[in-house]
């Protein structure tokens, strides 16, 4: 299936490992040309030369911490506007509410929450000068299942499914489509960490905590390039009337019986 996006300049924030390096990976496979920003030089120069040599397209990299303040404008001054911007930056710790103190639930939501909301902003005003666009946030299944051992992160999820929506909704008047998918647990060395502290509190053992990933749908995490492929395929042409809607990808997970 031909997505129709070759040449398409496509813009992934937390893209030099994990969900967003696969989904910048899914782009140049479809002949895109993917920009990937990271605090990490290393990790950037090791997607780039993952990308360029499998796929035999330019790939720019921009390190960058999309934390600190202004760090949307500083962006967009080293990128310019994008066909495409994929929202995946983020990494809120997990813990319960007693866990989580003010400065550390402030500095999870600078990067994940307000992050995504800044790029938005200018990302959208400048894509609607142009009269086409997408973006495309990648949440997380917390917003719509919240759990008390990840509170910091359902709440920010929460809030970015609704300011999704609402975007969304309205984007389409000038050309442009903004779309949500909420990844359960997918594989990567954050959420193999997560899982690690949370076997060690269900179980009294972080050595079991494959164990928790048998009771998933499929007996197994999400892997990586299923949310690429499904992000890649949503900001296509060929999915021209997804705006506003949210995505789950659990595996059925929320409605499964107790």
């Amino acid at each position: 299936m031909d997505l129709q996006l070759k040449g398409k300049k496509v813009l992934v924030t937390g893209g030099s490992k994990g969900i967003g390096l696969a989904v910048a990976a899914a782009f140049a496979a479809e002949g895109a040309l993917p920009i990937i920003t990271s605090r990490d030089a290393k990790n950037l120069e090791n997607g780039k030369k993952h990308i360029e040599s499998t796929y035999k397209v330019a790939c720019q990299t921009v390190e960058l911490d999309l934390g600190a303040a202004k760090s949307a404008e500083a962006l967009f001054d080293k990128v310019g506007n994008v066909d495409i911007l994929i929202n995946n930056a983020g990494a809120i710790p997990g813990g319960v509410l007693a866990d989580i103190n003010e400065e550390k639930w402030r500095n999870a939501w600078e990067l994940k929450l307000f992050g995504y909301i800044n790029l938005t902003r200018i990302y959208l005003a400048a894509m609607e000068k142009q009269g086409s666009g997408v973006i495309g946030n990648i949440i997380g299944m917390a917003g719509a299942a919240p759990r008390a051992e990840y509170v910091c992160g359902v709440t920010a999820n929460a809030a970015l499914m609704a300011f999704t929506q609402a975007v969304g909704a309205t984007s389409h008047k000038n050309g442009i489509r903004v779309f949500g998918i909420n990844p359960s647990p997918t594989r990567s060395d954050r959420m193999e960490n997560m899982m690690k502290a949370n076997a060690k509190n269900k179980l009294g053992d972080e050595a079991r905590w494959t164990e928790l990933t048998q009771k998933l749908p499929f007996g197994r995490m999400t892997e990586p390039d299923e949310i690429a492929h499904l992000t890649a395929f949503c900001s296509s042409s060929l999915c021209g009337y997804l705006s506003g809607s949210i995505i789950n990808v659990d595996g059925g997970q929320m409605f499964a019986p107790v």
